[in-house]
């Protein structure tokens, strides 16, 4: 699949908040997920069974969910982005707002990589 085929399917899955599915279908093995440094909430994974375990245990942080929106994507090169907006409450946190621009990176049809700019 180009960059191109997988924003579009990946656009159609984040309209319906399948992040798992999404990694089911996309993430290479070896994938890295990186939040930004500041970030009191996320880290730095790599591997897909970790990067797995750390959207996990971040579902498992939200006691409620009140908005969610994610743009369409930008797609260049091997590269595309989406702009991701949530309003949820988060345990330890209370209720979060976070808008951020999600970019990924695509070799061979897989995404190898996703950072996090909030």
């Amino acid at each position: 699949m180009t960059t191109q085929e997988v924003a579009a399917r990946y656009h159609e899955l984040a309209q319906e908040e399948k992040w798992f599915q999404i990694q089911d279908e996309f993430f290479s093995d070896d994938v890295k997920s990186t939040d930004p440094a500041h970030s009191p909430y996320l880290g730095y994974a790599e591997g897909r069974a970790n990067v797995r375990k750390k959207g996990e245990e971040f579902i498992a942080k939200i006691t409620a969910g009140h908005r969610a929106y994610t743009s369409a994507p930008i797609v260049s090169g091997n590269h595309f982005a989406v702009a991701r907006e949530t309003d949820i409450t988060l345990q330890d946190f209370g209720r979060v707002q976070m808008n951020q621009i999600m970019m990924y990176e695509v070799k061979n049809g897989k995404i190898i990589s996703e950072q996090f700019f909030y």
